[in-house]
């Protein structure tokens, strides 16, 4: 399947099970904002809770906040945004349609990576375990030759995106020959820069009212509450402050279903360190986030890291997680090295001292900071494409499934009695009465058992309990795994503990999580 069908069925899927629908649907929708269903709602919310557990609440040293969308308009000013935070477009005259530049810059740059993953692969065919991947990509003529053109274009690209050169991209793009995907034509317009921040008005009459901005990111929030949170919680260097909150963005090229939005959700924390500490910091950093990433249980070569070429006026280093989306690999996750930059600009632009007093050194400083910062409508995105499957069962037979991690699936359980009668709904709903302390459960007593099981599968439901007449007899039931779609007998008494060690935040973040087999 092309990756981009794969997308559409995504896109689809997503619709018809609740996870995502257009917004403003009835009204004709509102070009790239979506709402998020009954379902999709409860995977973004366990996304979040797998976040905020993993960063926030097994970290002596890391705590929460949630600070105000509307902030003072200065706080803009001093961070930069209003000046400087814009993004480099260019439209094509015969398609009419925009383009980010460095985005277009990007994609041709993914298109040779193609070509030389393409060369490795023929390698691995070829020589099979006597394959060296590293000695190939030194030595052989194809590679050098397609990494040389990737090496000049991204220095191209440092030296004209660093300097803010709009020419030299315009020039770069032309040089390339690099055509419209829509149209095929290279007839471009120059480059010029959007500042992608919405503003507003403060209060209820025109003339009195002040101009504010749509929070574009949330750690200034974060910044401008350092003091506060390190004095009230008595925080020592290295501490971070964490948060999960909604942030705007107008952004001109919004495409791709929810991966670029104007409305989205951030998952960021800030982590301050003495200055002079950040290179170990930051890749601390690094690895504890691809980490979070990997014990999901996707496939590590769904990641990579990409260092940016061109760095944001606040940072002395920057690293993308990117994952293999259905339209190739993406950013999901920077880390960033932001130095000093924002408290020093608040305090400039203040006049109050946003200093750590450190008692081991005996003095006060300005803290370093080390941001993560991750989209969680893209984290959506990226838990849902990987999980999404249609499987071929032999004797014409397929099913859609969802193989999402089990701790951040919708519903954990379903309970279904066989029949509507017999007294089996009855003791169905006895079950579920039990569990749903614990777990989100679904009950579904509609159609039959293999067409039941099929719902649950294509929404995600890691596991079903069948309540059979056996189940008056003797207590137990038949438990089915999502993904094996093996089945076996439990006590009606084990339940809890059984489902608890498959699907709890425990298993999750511990590595401890237990396959169907294993009891």
């Amino acid at each position: 399947m092309q990756k981009e069908d794969n997308l559409k069925d995504i896109i689809s899927h997503a619709k018809e099970y609740g996870f995502v629908f257009p917004s403003s649907e009835i009204y004709d929708g509102l070009a790239a904002t979506y709402d998020y269903g009954q379902l999709g709602s409860e995977l973004k919310n366990n996304i979040k809770a797998y976040w905020w557990k993993s960063m926030v609440q097994m970290r002596e040293n890391v705590v929460g906040i949630d600070s105000a969308i509307f902030m003072h308009p200065g706080i803009w000013k001093a961070s930069g945004h209003v000046d400087a935070f814009n993004d480099p477009l260019i439209d094509n005259k015969d398609s009419k349609k925009r383009y980010r530049a460095d985005v277009l810059l990007e994609e041709f740059i993914e298109k040779i990576q193609v070509k030389i993953n393409k060369d490795v692969a023929k390698g691995l065919k070829r020589f099979g375990d006597n394959f060296n991947k590293e000695e190939f990509l030194k030595t052989n003529p194809n590679v050098l030759r397609n990494q040389a053109k990737i090496d000049d274009v991204e220095n191209r690209m440092r030296e004209t995106l660093g300097k803010n050169d709009l020419e030299g991209v315009y020039n770069l793009i032309v040089d390339l020959e690099i055509a419209c995907p829509v149209s095929g034509s290279k007839n471009w317009t120059e480059v010029r820069q959007f500042n992608l921040m919405f503003s507003t008005e403060l209060g209820s009459i025109a003339g009195d009212a002040s101009t504010l901005y749509l929070r574009p990111e949330t750690a200034q929030g974060i910044f401008v509450n350092f003091l506060n949170v390190q004095k009230s919680g008595r925080m020592k260097i290295p501490f971070g402050i964490a948060q999960i909150g909604k942030a705007f963005r107008n952004e001109i090229v919004a495409r791709q279903f929810i991966f670029r939005m104007r409305e989205f959700e951030q998952m960021e924390m800030q982590f301050f360190i003495r200055p002079g500490e950040q290179e170990k910091w930051y890749e601390y950093w690094k690895e504890q986030r691809m980490n979070w990433h990997l014990a999901l249980g996707i496939s590590d070569e769904s990641y990579r890291f990409h260092d940016h070429i061109k760095l944001a006026h606040y940072a002395d280093a920057a690293s993308d997680i990117e994952f293999d989306f259905p339209m190739g690999f993406k950013e999901l996750e920077g880390i960033h090295s932001r130095t000093d930059f924002d408290l020093k600009q608040h305090e400039e632009h203040t006049g109050k001292k946003l200093q750590y007093f450190d008692p081991e050194l005996n003095k006060n400083y300005v803290p370093y900071v080390i941001e993560t910062s991750i989209g969680l409508d893209r984290m959506f995105l990226a838990v849902l494409s990987s999980s999404f499957k249609n499987e071929d069962l032999g004797d014409g037979k397929t099913r859609a499934v969802l193989s999402l991690p089990a701790a951040l699936a919708p519903y954990k359980v379903a309970v279904m009695p066989l029949t509507k009668k017999d007294g089996l709904p009855e003791k169905a709903r006895e079950i579920m009465d039990n569990l749903k302390f614990d777990f989100n459960c679904a009950y579904d007593e509609k159609d039959s058992p293999g067409k039941r099981y099929r719902r649950q599968d294509a929404i995600g439901t890691p596991y079903s309990i069948m309540v059979d007449h056996e189940t008056l007899e003797n207590n137990t039931v038949t438990i089915r795994d999502r993904d094996t779609m093996e089945q076996e007998r439990v006590a009606i008494s084990e339940l809890n503990s059984i489902i608890a060690k498959r699907v709890s935040f425990k298993a999750l973040l511990s590595g401890e999580a237990v396959s169907l087999q294993s009891n």
